[in-house]
């Protein structure tokens, strides 16, 4: 039968039936799936050729009274081998699956996204800045799956009340919608309407569909106990906190926690850093990643943010260790065509934070307009920290878009006041489906202070990027690759003295094979310039002109094996290309079955020219060797079941080669020093069994254990040093979390 709509936009779609005979269990035979919206024209988009596959699909879309009902048909014959790889919730892997995204209020502002593999594993994410995906977001859904000979199927049901969504006075909402199933063994993407998340525009690209407006109604409680028992030193701690979730309309939102739990059940990973930039971690507590999109704005490169949930419950302002918080609030609706958010959060004794976040957003047609503010207050240092931003996001059509930022930032210290400002503009423009350019121009001022509550790797920095993208889709079909997608890039970075940083040149190339696998390949050519950063405000330092090549690979499953490798070779200290530096790595991972794998990776660096600050204007220099191993197991029994161990070591010996004195404009005097040597051992082991016995409700039991050492003048060999690096035991512990939601 003829489908009902092959373009992407103008279909509505007029149901009044309760649909009470629904259920999902993955076989889409109930006579409410005639009633349903049929979708057959699927294209290819990985790659984005927009040509047909060899295997069709099809998915029914059904709006019910209980929710977003979605059904997919997947033909897969013998050319395509199925992957039936189990995975634990919201990780990715070398499996087939089809995906779900859905714009409530289908303006491209926040989008949600469900996923479904053959494993019958489940994912959800929150989609948020046009491509950025946050896996650290969980909701209850229903879903089921289904083999047959030709393929297979499978079924979702997504509540109402997953997120909160705009008021309509009509009846009836516009959505935007957007399907996809992906083939692990070939790597291909198959997606209805036919765009790309690779794409600047995504979320504002879905397929726009009217359906009948419905709301749901929830409370939702999760109390939660942590039992603790310190295997070194003795003793027992019990903690015990809640989570409330309440959405009494669609358009309102309210959760809040009580002593929340700080990701005692995740780890982070080992992470060996001298630099001036801090290390990035993101955040697992699931009050601070739930409907936390709104408040995701991104400012500068990277990572860089003006909300880093990291800092709520960091280090305290006295140095003590981690602060204790007490709770925190969080609002997300909609009133008058603004979407609106609050946060706030407390921390225990005097010497503990409240941080508070406003955020307004409002669609205007082809473009938002956007209102931060956030707030930082310690008594303990006596400081205020207050931050402003304005974002416009202008969309004139589906090939061009622009967003432009203007933030401020106002730090009362004892008194003494400090204001500074920062700019950023990014552009996209897609020319054809060959090529696509985008610009990028970032002004962060010299006093301007981010980082109370948001994550900035640098200020004091005028920065310009322009790079010009080519896809290329039609290689020969002798080609072990399905595309490339081409990079040519140049950049320039300033301070705000005007000291070239460094200006750089960049060729990159991601591709996809017809495997079924994916590789990076990127070489970059600075300039001399400055490094302004090292010595923490004692001067800058003249460093030469380098060459980095960065290289990555994937292999996806075959047979029993999946491989990925890394390679980094580049210059890092004051020597020029004779004393590059190398990083390897390599995992192998061993699939015994679907629901069982092995992986060890082994990561190995030499920096024979590593430079390091020593305090004031004393730098030093070290040859340096680093052997890393990553190690773990993974076991999925079931929906219900999940088993995982994760080891990861450090080993670092740095033999000191000279020491430096930084002199008057950024040239070094050799202090005829030699530094002493020091070594480094880490270590991090978890396991961890989880079951779940309802809906996001949890038995956890983990057992950790890690320690860091640093010595100096350590004459211990590298394998030496690896091998001793399992004795250490400064945290040596197992817990118990129990957590159980109550809805109501």
């Amino acid at each position: 039968m003829k489908p009902f709509f092959s373009t992407l936009l103008g279909w509505a779609l007029l149901t009044s039936a309760a649909h009470a005979g629904l259920t999902i269990d993955g076989i889409p035979n109930e006579p409410e799936w005639q009633t349903a919206r049929h979708i057959t024209d699927f294209k290819v988009v990985q790659p984005l050729t927009k040509g047909d596959s060899q295997q069709p699909m099809e998915v029914w879309l059904l709006p019910t009274p209980d929710g977003l009902a979605v059904a997919f048909h997947s033909s897969q014959d013998a050319a395509a081998p199925r992957s039936r790889q189990r995975t634990q919730r919201d990780q990715y892997g070398s499996v087939d699956r089809v995906n779900f995204v859905v714009d409530y209020d289908g303006e491209g502002g926040t989008g949600y996204n469900f996923t479904l593999t053959l494993g019958q594993g489940v994912m959800d994410a929150v989609v948020s800045n046009e491509n950025v995906f946050r896996q650290d977001w969980d909701s209850d859904w229903q879903h089921a799956i289904a083999e047959q000979a030709d393929g297979w199927t499978a079924e979702m049901l997504i509540p109402w009340h997953v997120a909160p969504m705009k008021r309509t006075t009509t009846g009836k909402r516009t959505i935007g919608i957007y399907f996809d199933r992906v083939i692990a063994a070939t790597g291909e993407r198959v997606a209805w309407p036919a765009i790309s998340y690779f794409d600047p525009r995504y979320l504002s690209a879905l397929a726009k569909v009217e359906v009948p407006d419905c709301s749901q109604s929830l409370l939702a409680i999760t109390p939660y106990l942590v039992s603790t028992s310190r295997l070194t030193g003795g003793g027992t701690a019990m903690d015990a906190g809640a989570d409330l979730l309440w959405k009494p309309s669609g358009t309102f939102q309210l959760t809040a926690t009580l002593n929340p739990d700080f990701g005692q059940i995740e780890s982070d990973e080992l992470v060996v850093n001298f630099d001036a930039v801090e290390t990035f971690y993101s955040d697992k507590r699931p009050f601070f990643t739930e409907n936390q999109s709104l408040f995701d704005v991104p400012f500068g490169q990277n990572k860089s943010g003006l909300v880093y949930t990291r800092r709520v419950g960091g280090t305290a302002d006295d140095g003590s260790g981690p602060a204790d918080v007490l709770a925190a609030l969080k609002l997300n609706g909609s009133a008058g065509g603004t979407n609106y958010g609050v946060f706030a959060s407390t921390e225990r004794g005097s010497a503990g934070r409240d941080f508070l976040a406003l955020r307004a957003v409002r669609n205007l047609a082809h473009q938002d307009i956007g209102l931060l503010a956030t707030q930082v207050r310690s008594d303990y240092l006596d400081r205020t920290a207050s931050v402003v931003e304005l974002d416009h996001h202008w969309k004139p059509n589906p090939y061009f878009s622009i967003v432009t930022q203007l933030v401020g930032s106002l730090v009362d210290s004892r008194g003494e006041q400090q204001r500074d400002a920062g700019f950023q503009m990014r552009l996209d423009h897609e020319l054809s489906n060959r090529w696509r350019q985008n610009l990028y121009i970032l002004h962060a001022g010299e006093d301007l202070q981010l980082n109370d509550f948001g994550y900035l790797d640098r200020n004091a920095i005028n920065y310009v990027r322009y790079e010009m993208r080519e896809r290329v889709t039609d290689l020969p079909a002798s080609s072990s690759y399905r595309s490339h997608d081409w990079g040519y890039v140049v950049s320039s970075r300033h301070n705000m003295h005007g000291d070239t940083i460094f200006n750089a040149l960049q060729l990159n190339r991601t591709s996809d094979t017809r495997g079924g696998g994916n590789e990076y390949l990127a070489l970059t050519a600075l300039s001399k310039g400055y490094d302004d950063r090292l010595s923490r405000g004692n001067g800058r330092v003249r460093v030469p002109g380098r060459l980095v090549l960065d290289f990555i690979r994937n292999w996806p499953q075959r047979g029993h094996w999946s491989f990925n490798a890394e390679v980094h070779a580049g210059q890092t200290g004051l020597e020029r290309l004779s004393s590059t530096a190398v990083e390897t790595f390599f995992q192998p991972t061993y699939h015994v079955t679907d629901a069982l794998r092995f992986n060890v990776g082994l990561r190995a660096s030499l920096r024979p020219d590593w430079l390091i600050w020593k305090g004031g204007t004393t730098l030093a220099n070290y040859n340096s060797r680093q052997l890393g191993l990553v190690a773990g197991a993974q076991w999925a029994g079931g929906s219900k079941h999940e088993l995982r161990v994760k080891l990861e070591t450090i080993a670092l010996d740095a033999n000191g080669r000279q020491q430096w004195q930084i002199l008057p404009g950024g040239k070094v005097a050799d202090q005829s020093t030699r530094p002493r040597d020091f070594s480094l051992r880490n270590l991090g082991i978890q396991l961890r069994y989880r079951y779940e016995f309802a809906p996001l409700s949890y038995l956890y039991v983990v057992y950790g254990r890690g320690g860091l050492q640093l010595d100096e003048d350590n004459r211990e060999s590298l394998g030496s040093l690896m091998s001793s690096a399992f004795s250490l035991r400064n945290s040596d512990q197992l817990l118990v979390k129990f957590n159980y939601r109550f809805e109501i």
